[in-house]
């Protein structure tokens, strides 16, 4: 375990940071494509075209699709056979986004809660956010960056229903949520929701469900089909592009969920503006990091 060198972790916080920022995922790119496809309203179609154009900047250029650099989420896998030392990781992926920030360089969006004051680090009491699972029989450490923007995060909700509400006030809340933010989150984008659990893990549920490529579903086939009726009722309010009207209104409804107690019943929204900006480093035990999405 000693033997490890943890400044690779380092490297890879800093790398994918500036990949997600700068790569959109192909998941996401081809999402966009078929949307404004089958977008027939002459404005939001207009919008589409200035995307796609501020995706080929970002590929040209190799620099930020969106200004807003978002606060640096870490969702990390560990394996089971990985060199595990918690501490020396958390402090690698801290180190990572700091020299991101300061190295790429892009602005920092990371800000003291009261005096708002800005280090320029992205990084501070909290931050990263670092998101931590295991893995039986691997060996490997899996590393996704998610940077998170406030226009879709401003919009995040959770509820904690009774039982007796029913699935219907459920989905109610779902949609309602949705169309309040109007073109807050930057639409269209994926809608994650997060079923079941504490007060605390129902909101991390839905950040995981917009970690999902776009219209990955579920794999139980009863969240599936809830996915899919959502997904057509949010599109056919006709919020469309940047809340501006059309069909296209999200891109995907992701859901995840848990066990929760029996006299409870939480849901949560977290949105995911247009890019669903994310990068990943897969790190083997050797050494080597292999890039992606």
């Amino acid at each position: 375990m000693s033997s490890f060198d943890y400044s690779i972790v380092e490297e890879a916080a800093k790398q994918t940071y500036i990949k997600a920022l700068c790569d959109l995922p192909p998941d996401v790119r081809t999402a966009l494509r078929r949307a404004y496809d089958r977008e027939t309203v002459p404005t939001a179609r207009a919008i589409f075209e200035a995307m796609f154009k501020a995706i080929e900047i970002a590929d040209t250029k190799k620099t930020l699709i969106c200004q807003d650099t978002g606060l640096p989420i870490y969702k990390v896998k560990v394996g089971s056979r990985f060199p595990w030392n918690g501490a020396a990781i958390k402090a690698r992926l801290s180190e990572g986004a700091r020299r991101a920030t300061q190295e790429f360089p892009f602005r920092s969006s990371s800000t003291h809660t009261i005096t708002r004051v800005n280090p320029q680090t992205s990084v501070g009491p909290g931050l990263p956010v670092i998101h931590w699972d295991f893995v039986e029989d691997s060996d490997v450490l899996d590393v996704l960056m998610i940077p998170k923007g406030s226009g879709s995060e401003n919009m995040s909700k959770m509820h904690m229903f009774y039982p007796q509400h029913g699935i219907k006030a459920v989905k109610k809340f779902i949609l309602d949520t949705v169309v309040e933010s109007a073109a807050n989150p930057c639409p269209p984008g994926i809608i994650g929701v997060g079923l079941g659990g504490t007060s605390d893990l129902v909101t991390r549920l839905a950040k995981d469900a917009i970690c999902r490529p776009v219209g990955q579903r579920h794999p139980d086939p009863l969240i599936a089909a809830m996915e899919e009726e959502l997904e057509e009722a949010i599109n056919a309010t006709g919020r469309g592009p940047m809340g501006l009207g059309g069909d296209v209104s999200c891109l995907a409804v992701h859901i995840e969920y848990a066990y929760t107690h029996i006299t409870q019943n939480p849901v949560a929204v977290n949105t995911q503006c247009w890019p669903a900006r994310r990068a990943r480093a897969v790190i083997s035990p050797d050494g080597s990091v292999a890039y992606g999405y």
